[in-house]
């Protein structure tokens, strides 16, 4: 599995370890913060695979979609990370311009885990 820079939760930038490095996420909540990136990539933004993120600008922005499209879309995009085994979105809010909810992550080893998006 590739290694995943810690972000803050709250400001989502990186942090330092105790030695003053980067630091590095580890299982599982490795695997909770890919699934939030990947929430939040906008469909085209990654340059070295543009077929990742979520068609917010095509499909959301500026639009009103029913909101089973929003659940599928995000939880297609909670799959395309590495060792996840399931995703389903929870709970899921549409409003002020804003999607936010929670989504419930299974992993291959069948932990699961809530991640807030």
């Amino acid at each position: 599995m590739t290694k995943t820079l810690l972000l803050d939760r709250t400001a989502w930038d990186l942090v330092l370890d105790a030695s003053g490095n980067i630091a590095i996420a580890t299982e599982p909540y490795q695997i909770a913060q890919d699934v939030a990136s990947a929430i939040r990539t906008f469909l085209g933004e990654c340059w070295y695979d543009t077929t990742l993120g979520v068609p917010y600008w095509q499909n959301m922005l500026g639009q009103l979609p029913p909101a089973s499209f929003v659940r599928a879309k995000l939880e297609e995009a909670a799959r395309t990370v590495p060792n996840v085994g399931s995703a389903t979105v929870v709970s899921l809010t549409i409003a002020d311009r804003k999607i936010s909810g929670e989504i419930d992550v299974t992993d291959a080893s069948g932990n699961s885990q809530m991640v807030s998006f």
